[in-house]
């Protein structure tokens, strides 16, 4: 349920993104569990209570509404809204009908539990507040919420009180220091606590995200920036230059060749300037590449060990880097999900790159299976370089590149 908002992060390969679903899932878990204990410890109670009589057959209704509510909320749990806090619409802002008809049929089926709780335990309180609990896992607008528990705590503490003479406690007696009462009376507010909980903490996750989006923004308006400078400067003087020779070529032949040659020499400065404005910007330290490669891995559900050995900061991060992102990504799509290894050494006069991971059965043939290109493209650009690409294939896939220790030095832009 909640299928599509939940794809929001479930699909977004960050590093805090398994931590978010792992919250989700915990909050879900917490409320359905609390809301188990909360059965349990009044049936225990009641059963307990000299005074209390069970009616015949009270105890299979009983059971019989525990599961209907139960059921009710789990319903409403999972289907709480993972997109926009304290909304009923989906992450795409449009109203979900067959969310809101699910969410009318298990309070439905919820208030029969309700009611079937509340008559066999002759408890207005337990009855009335496994419903209030019900409805305070509704997603309620912004405000409403917590003004609903009030009412409903306020509402549950009058039940209490006519509750005990009935269930034969002393009226001296009647206050909500036993446990079972308690329990029921802050049942809805420590369920909408946990819900209130889980909205903040997609609240922060999305300021995180729009942090990066504008972090990631600027730093292309920069590069933007700096490219027109460069390049609006050079091609003005180059223009400046070749108009001059061109006025120059038929009274002073050698005066213009002298203007062509100094455009050239500024259409070489500009080019100079592109390579390393170019490298300054993707020129990201091959270990912290991996460590990028290991958070990506992780936060889809890996176990990753990663082995860099000492000096890995020299090795040809221009080389390596984009091999990196290549294997990785093959390891999302293709991988089993479970496990994989990523060691960076240096061997001799090479170094050595290898990434490994478990197969998934039943994915489709990757793309760096035999008849695929990203195996051939990989040897096609290491054997260039003079390095090595060896592939192992058994209930693992291991991918090894070894380049010479000064590969891709001095390569042109």
């Amino acid at each position: 349920m909640a299928e599509r908002g939940r794809a929001t992060w479930a699909g977004a390969a960050g590093p805090y993104a398994g931590g978010v679903r792992a919250t989700w899932w915990y909050t879900v878990a917490g409320l359905v569990f609390l809301d188990l204990v909360v059965l349990t410890n009044w049936w225990l109670w009641l059963g307990e209570l000299p005074e209390h009589v069970v009616l015949p057959g009270g105890a299979a209704l009983a059971a019989l509404g525990a599961v209907l509510q139960l059921a009710a909320a789990t319903v409403l749990v999972c289907d709480y809204p993972v997109g926009a806090p304290g909304t009923t619409e989906d992450g795409d802002g449009g109203p979900n009908r067959s969310r809101r008809g699910r969410r009318a049929v298990a309070l439905v089926v919820g208030a029969a539990g309700a009611v079937l709780l509340g008559v066999t335990t002759g408890s207005w309180m337990l009855g009335s507040g496994v419903l209030a609990f019900l409805l305070s896992l509704l997603p309620w607008p912004k405000g409403v919420r917590w003004r609903l528990i009030a009412v409903l705590t306020l509402v549950l503490a009058g039940l209490w009180v006519v509750d005990a003479p009935r269930l034969g406690i002393d009226t001296d007696d009647a206050d909500l220091s036993t446990l079972p009462p308690t329990l029921i009376l802050l049942l809805p507010a420590l369920s909408a606590f946990s819900l209130w909980w889980w909205d903040l903490v997609r609240e922060l996750d999305r300021a995180r995200e729009a942090a990066g989006a504008v972090s990631a923004m600027r730093e292309r308006l920069r590069l933007a920036g700096e490219v027109h400078d460069l390049q609006g400067h050079h091609l003005q003087v180059v223009a400046l230059q070749l108009e001059l020779a061109e006025r120059l070529i038929e009274r002073d032949p050698a005066a213009a060749a002298e203007q062509i040659r100094t455009a050239r020499a500024s259409v070489d400065e500009a080019r100079a300037g592109t390579r390393d404005l170019a490298t300054r910007f993707r020129g990201v330290p091959l270990p912290d590449e991996l460590a990028n490669a290991a958070d990506l891995l992780r936060a889809a559900g890996h176990e990753v060990h990663v082995q860099v050995g000492p000096g890995a900061e020299h090795a040809p991060a221009d080389v390596l880097g984009p091999l990196v992102r290549e294997s990785v990504t093959n390891v999302l799509k293709h991988g089993g999900g479970t496990r994989a290894r990523i060691s960076l050494r240096r061997d001799g006069d090479r170094w050595r790159y290898a990434i490994a991971n478990d197969r998934d059965p039943g994915s489709a043939r990757d793309a760096t299976a035999p008849g695929g290109t990203g195996i051939a493209a990989i040897r096609d650009r290491i054997g260039a370089l003079g390095g090595e690409v060896h592939v192992r294939r058994d209930e693992e896939f291991e991918l090894t590149v070894a380049v010479p220790v000064g590969a891709g030095e001095g390569a042109g832009a």
